[in-house]
């Protein structure tokens, strides 16, 4: 699995349409997506989820309204429960013996600066960046050749059959070297919403929809003979073999994702499909995060040795003790080749209450893309400090704040709503 500061194809977000997330707070949420796809558009192509036709006419009016809808943009009709595609989506991983493309920070730049049966009803539907038509007028514009990269010329078609593969399972020692003709895969886990809600069938089916899509070759991850229920958000790699991840999200008994998994399980698995070779194991999450723990809220690689982490300075504060015990399993822990990790750490911001709940405001929920960091900000002193820290550690990136305080009240920020699809050579 490739570092999120490696070279990008693209980035795959979802248009928000269920207001309940946001209840009462629903409006001014799309027009905070329109800030992060004009933001993503002017770097790399936006592959933006949108569950009708006219949910994408609405789309496409906020957009251009906002001056975010580019031929950067390209639209899915897909229906959806919620737009949370960490989570929902699948987690591409390249055939790349090593990490490709531009590079990555390094220690001096840090410190020197229903699943497949509920869509069976809505039939896939890909359409590119231009203006909608009419009817008679579309057929021309859905070929692969109006899908066209800016800088890697026509891609597969999006409507093309991509059957599911075998999967070379690498050893604890290392990555496989076993080859593929596909140099890109999908790992479609098992989605539960979290162990918490209900309404998540069609989210279950959207990994394969996703991979297809990118022409990748499909693998449902298994553990035994189950597969394996995982999110996005509650994993972080450093492109290199060395994951994070927290106990109290997948080894808790409280919204329980995978009960016959122990620890050794969950090692034995980042091995074998995510080419792990060290797994950092973290403790509790922060207060709000209904996720139960995922570790995209506190702790993220930002270069293959250098992680920022999240601190509180108030010892009254809900989670002042369960991030300083985080601090402390960093600073002992060991990458892939048995080297200490550089912790730089980054204050919270003030607690972020609506209506007498704690929502999850942290700055770890930053998003990593071509040529940007996305960082969700909150009206706090501590945004500077945050975009501060985050434009030393990524000198040669722009960094951009994103006001994300109605955005968290659906108890997700940025990272929670992307998911990248790294950059490959096609044959």
């Amino acid at each position: 699995m490739p570092a999120e500061w490696e070279p990008h194809e693209s980035t795959w977000l979802a248009w928000p349409h269920l207001r309940g997330d946001w209840p009462g707070k629903f409006e001014p949420i799309p027009w905070v997506y329109a800030e992060i796809v004009r933001n993503l558009a002017r770097h790399e192509r936006v592959d933006l989820i949108v569950k009708s036709e006219r949910a994408e006419k609405s789309a496409r009016a906020v957009l251009e309204r906002a001056d975010a809808l580019s031929d950067n943009v390209c639209f899915h009709r897909w229906r959806t429960d919620r737009v949370w595609t960490r989570d929902s989506g699948c987690i591409f991983l390249t055939q790349n013996p090593e990490p490709q493309g531009l590079k990555p920070p390094t220690n001096d730049d840090a410190s020197d600066t229903a699943s497949e049966a509920a869509e069976k009803v809505v039939p896939d539907q890909t359409v590119s960046p231009q203006r909608l038509k009419p009817d008679s007028e579309r057929s021309s514009y859905r070929s692969a050749e109006a899908l066209r990269h800016p800088k890697s010329g026509p891609r597969l078609s999006f409507s093309a059959a991509c059957e599911a593969v075998p999967f070379p399972k690498p050893t604890r020692e290392g990555r496989s070297k076993a080859k593929h003709d596909k140099p890109l895969m999908g790992l479609h886990f098992q989605f539960n919403a979290w162990a918490k809600y209900e309404n998540y069938k069609l989210d279950a089916g959207l990994g394969s929809r996703m991979a297809k899509a990118a022409g990748a070759g499909i693998v449902h991850p298994t553990s035994g003979d189950e597969r394996v229920v995982l999110e996005g958000g509650s994993i972080d790699v450093n492109g290199r073999g060395t994951l994070l991840t927290t106990e109290e999200c997948l080894l808790s008994t409280t919204q329980q994702r995978n009960p016959s998994m122990d620890r050794a399980a969950y090692e034995q698995m980042f091995a074998d499909y995510f080419g792990v070779q060290s797994v950092i194991w973290l403790g509790e999450g922060i207060e709000g995060d209904d996720t139960h723990g995922h570790v995209d809220d506190l702790s993220r690689f930002v270069a293959p040795n250098t992680v920022v982490t999240m601190v509180e300075a108030n010892a009254q504060d809900e989670n002042y003790s369960a991030l300083q015990h985080n601090v402390g399993r960093l600073r002992a822990a060991r990458d892939q080749d048995g080297h200490r990790l550089n912790v730089v750490e980054i204050p919270m911001p003030r607690p972020v209450v609506f209506e007498g709940r704690r929502l999850p405001a942290s700055y770890a929920n930053f998003f990593i893309a071509n040529g940007v960091v996305l960082v969700p900000v909150f009206n706090d002193p501590n945004d500077r400090v945050a975009l501060n820290t985050l434009a030393e550690l990524f000198p040669t990136r722009e960094v951009v704040p994103i006001y994300s305080c109605d955005l968290i009240w659906g108890f997700g920020a940025l990272h929670c709503m992307t998911q990248q699809q790294p950059a490959v050579s096609r044959p």
